[in-house]
């Protein structure tokens, strides 16, 4: 045993000492603090520890081993039995459930699906791929930050220290002169705010905007996880319709008409998960009336790195004059979605509010990794990591468009998509897309549904298949698995759809 076992001893028992000490642990197996096959302490060193004679632990140790609680190995030690005798175990209470609390809880928001881990499952999930990443370069950046800055960087973040709550200055810079070079924003270090993702920028937005009951617009087909992140700030959200330019803004013209909008939450340079732009002229729309409506703009940038075709939009944060957006991007897209690195750039008055509540759930982040990454910017290592990728997602979406348009062209239409990591497909209306999605996962294969990610949660003929985990051959497999786990055999052979909504 690595670690001294602390046992409670009741102090008001008249039993001998040994009786003590063997119900004290019996009642730790019973609860199951100490589980089947954990090595018990020596009856030297648990004398030790308890302040009690030898003696006193080995008749300890033989009561419980004469009840079946434990078992003595010659030479190795004792350990919790491996199978408790249901007479042994009919001596103690019930193990109490674990499921159950004193209080009640309120509702709960439902969990966001994440791909399955299992080895032999083929995620066509929109989410990068870890094997990409240069650990290498990340390695010797992070060995550096340890090795050659002050032990500060390891310790709390001077409070009184102005920023000390955005994140590292040095990180704070680089992604300044970043977002200056390549999205058009006019920052310095002091307009940015480092986190733990971009999911974390735009929790504590919400925190920082919404009073309870504020109303938040949202795409009506979008990211659950962030909808959830403004509920629970208390917010009511209002889903705005999604066509082929974008959120239609004049929908949300009349709904600011009508009631008070304190937010609007966009991802204007491909919209997610349609993979439409925001179009030019409601992008303009969009600004004016946020200044208008005194409205806040949401813009969220997920992966704004992945533009294959050359033609690069700059965010809304680009034009803004008014201070009216609030811009997250993330690198956990770029590297990998274990390294939790996000930023907000917004006016100072919300990013101080932003900081102070970021200060309560997370006081100040992982300086040690935000000096690395820091590195990998200066050096250029990030952008040409960026390049190398950006490379490779571009021939996995070749790939994966190839294998769909010969597999299953006869039940998915869809434009390759310009940017991004996934391609939204319309599925034939005679296919229930919620029953292949069922079928695909015992099939070894899985993809997102159109349904998961409407607002309304209602049936809708559309699905997901991203490709930025899977190598070429593996997405070959993947879409080959897809055809497998058509739930209707008269799906083959009907004609291509030719519209995409």
């Amino acid at each position: 045993m690595d670690w001294e076992l602390t046992l409670v001893l009741d102090p008001n028992a008249r039993e001998a000492m040994y009786l003590r000490v063997a119900r004290a642990i019996r009642d730790d197996i019973r609860r199951g603090r100490l589980a089947a096959g954990t090595s018990l302490p020596g009856t030297r060193q648990l004398a030790a520890v308890l302040g009690i004679h030898r003696n006193t632990t080995v008749a300890a140790y033989r009561e419980l081993a004469s009840e079946g609680w434990v078992e003595t190995v010659p030479g190795s030690g004792t350990f919790v039995a491996a199978a408790i005798h249901p007479a042994a175990a009919d001596r103690g209470a019930a193990r109490s459930d674990r499921n159950a609390t004193a209080y009640p809880l309120p509702s709960r928001p439902e969990p966001a699906a994440l791909p399955s881990a299992a080895a032999s499952v083929l995620a066509l999930s929109h989410l990068p791929d870890p094997r990409l990443v240069p650990k290498v370069a990340l390695g010797r950046a992070y060995r550096r930050a340890l090795r050659h800055t002050t032990t500060a960087v390891l310790d709390y973040a001077n409070r009184q220290h102005a920023g000390a709550t955005l994140g590292h200055a040095r990180l704070r810079e680089a992604l300044a002169g970043m977002l200056s070079r390549t999205r058009g924003l006019a920052v310095t270090a002091a307009d940015v705010l480092v986190t733990g993702g971009s999911q974390m920028a735009l929790y504590l937005a919400a925190l920082a905007l919404v009073r309870p009951g504020d109303t938040i617009a949202v795409e009506g087909l979008g990211y659950r996880p962030v909808w959830e992140a403004f509920r629970l700030a208390g917010a009511t959200l209002v889903p705005i319709p999604v066509d082929d330019e974008g959120l239609q803004v004049e929908v949300l013209q009349r709904l600011a008409a009508q009631t008070p909008v304190r937010a609007v939450y966009v991802t204007p340079h491909h919209q997610h998960p349609t993979g439409v732009a925001l179009a030019p002229a409601r992008r303009a729309a969009l600004l004016q009336l946020a200044v208008s409506a005194r409205m806040a703009i949401l813009e969220d940038d997920f992966d704004s790195d992945f533009d294959y075709e050359g033609r690069t939009t700059l965010p809304l944060a680009s034009v803004d004059e008014h201070g009216a957006v609030l811009y997250v991007g993330s690198l956990s897209k770029v590297l990998a979605p274990g390294l939790r690195i996000g930023y907000a750039v917004a006016p100072r008055p919300v990013l101080e509010l932003m900081s102070e509540r970021r200060a309560f759930i997370d006081r100040q982040g992982d300086h040690v990794l935000d000096f690395a990454v820091a590195e990998l910017i200066e050096e250029g290592e990030l952008r040409r990591h960026v390049q190398r990728v950006r490379a490779i997602y571009a021939a996995r979406r070749a790939a994966l468009a190839e294998a769909l348009s010969g597999m299953l062209g006869d039940v998915v239409t869809f434009r390759p998509p310009g940017r991004g990591t996934a391609i939204w497909a319309t599925v034939r209306d005679d296919i229930d897309v919620q029953a292949w999605h069922e079928r695909a996962r015992h099939h070894g294969v899985t993809f997102t549904t159109g349904r998961s990610l409407r607002f309304d949660d209602a049936p809708t003929p559309h699905a997901r298949f991203g490709f930025a985990g899977l190598d070429a051959p593996q997405l070959h497999e993947a879409v080959k698995r897809l055809r497998a786990a058509l739930p209707d055999p008269r799906a083959r052979g009907r004609p291509v759809r030719a519209t995409i909504r």
